[in-house]
């Protein structure tokens, strides 16, 4: 090799080992059982569930709502008919 292959070589593998290294060490420690989970207060784990409660029964009526909307429309057109 010459010098502008080397070059080129180096540059390569070393900015392979750059972005790779954090990657493989984000592993090793997951394997190794040192992550660690987002604390949450319970304060805060009781208003994330009441509100995810709060959305569910939104997504309730709005998909009571369309159904209803679905039959008018279904009528509709069988009177036209």
């Amino acid at each position: 090799m010459n010098g502008p292959e080397t070059v080129a070589a180096f540059m390569f593998f070393g900015g392979t080992f750059w972005v790779l290294r954090p990657v493989a060490a984000a592993v090793a420690k997951r394997i190794a059982g040192e992550h660690r989970r987002p604390s949450m207060e319970p304060a805060e784990r009781d208003e994330i569930l009441n509100e995810l409660q709060s959305v569910r029964q939104e997504l309730t009526e709005l998909a009571e709502r369309m159904d209803f909307a679905e039959r008018l429309l279904a009528k509709q057109s069988e009177v036209k008919r």
